[in-house]
Parts: structure tokens; C-alpha cells; sequence
């Protein structure tokens, strides 16, 4: 059983709500970009318990806790590894627009987990917010790979619930 579906199938017997993100949502959108790790989102605290992982550790998997702090953008984040195994790192968000996100992410299998992944729009408010060169990339990229229309109209209805400096973000994406 992959690492993935360990770590997936602990959090939906946990009743935790995620979703896929990063580099291999953007490839179940049709948009090639790999990384050495998966990525999945949650807004649920629970997940920085070091005691909901012991399953996984117990099963040889290496879990590493780390706690955002009170100006940090995220609440933490969990990163899970195994040998041979694509590392697991779990983004834990803060705010009601990242659980919004997870709620309006459609389901998919991924190496035998079946697992939900976010809306291409809802990739690129996670890359505003992140707001990195590569994120300015990646948003360029999924634009290119998706009907473009819907996914602008999305992410304009959507942008709203951001920091502003996202808006400003998206402004000066639009207009280059």
C-alpha cells in the first residue's frame, strides 16, 4: 500500500477532510510539473497532533509535526516519509477560503488512494497566496492548460476572500 493511501485512508477514518494540491493537482489538470513529494490540504487542527500519526509511525513511516506559529500563514504543516516512497506533506491552512477549497475538490485515484483534488481556479488562489516565482509560474502554466474563461471567472468571484495583496497579484499576472 503506497504512503499516500496510508496517509489518506488515516485521515478519512478520521473523518478529516483534505485534498490533493501542488504539482500533482496541477498534473491530474493536465498541466506536466513533478516534485519529489505530494502535497495535500487540510484546515483541520487535528492533524497537528502528534498522537493521530502513531498508526503510521508505528507502520515504519517518519512523521514530523511542525506548528505554525501566530504570524505564520499556516496553522503547520506534516510532512510524512518512507523509504521509497514520495514524501507526504500535509498543508495545514488556516482560513475558511482553504476549507472552502477542500469542499469544491472533485475525487480521483492517485497510486490506489482515492482521494479529492482541487479545481484548477482553486490552484491558482492557493499559488496567489503562496506567491513565489514558481508559483507565478505554475498559475501561468494552469491557465494555459485549462479552459481558460471559466477558470478567470472562478478565480475573480473567488479572489475576494484573499489578502489583498493577492488581489494585486492576480492584477499584475492579468496584465504581463
Amino acid at each position: 500500500m503506497s504512503l499516500l493511501k496510508q496517509v489518506t485512508d488515516l485521515l478519512t477514518d478520521s473523518e478529516i477532510p483534505t485534498c490533493l494540491i501542488g504539482a500533482a493537482a496541477m498534473a491530474a489538470h493536465g498541466v506536466p510539473r513533478s516534485t519529489l513529494d505530494l502535497d495535500l490540504l487540510t484546515t483541520d487542527a487535528r492533524t497537528l497532533d502528534e498522537s493521530l500519526w502513531a498508526p503510521l509511525e508505528q507502520a515504519g513511516a517518519e512523521v514530523e509535526v511542525r506548528r505554525g506559529d501566530h504570524d505564520d500563514p499556516l496553522a503547520g504543516v506534516v510532512r510524512i516519509a518512507a523509504d521509497s516512497e514520495r514524501t507526504v506533506d500535509l498543508i495545514v491552512g488556516r482560513y475558511s477560503w482553504q476549507s472552502r477549497i477542500i469542499d469544491r475538490a472533485r475525487p480521483v485515484a492517485i497510486q490506489g488512494a482515492r482521494i479529492t483534488v482541487a479545481e484548477p481556479a482553486d490552484l491558482v488562489l492557493l499559488k496567489l497566496y503562496a506567491a513565489g516565482p514558481q508559483d507565478r509560474w505554475d498559475i501561468q502554466q494552469i491557465l494555459g492548460a485549462q479552459e481558460t474563461e471559466g477558470v478567470l471567472a472562478s478565480v475573480e468571484e473567488r479572489l475576494e476572500d484573499l489578502p489583498p495583496e493577492c488581489s494585486a497579484l492576480w492584477r499584475s499576472l492579468r496584465t504581463a
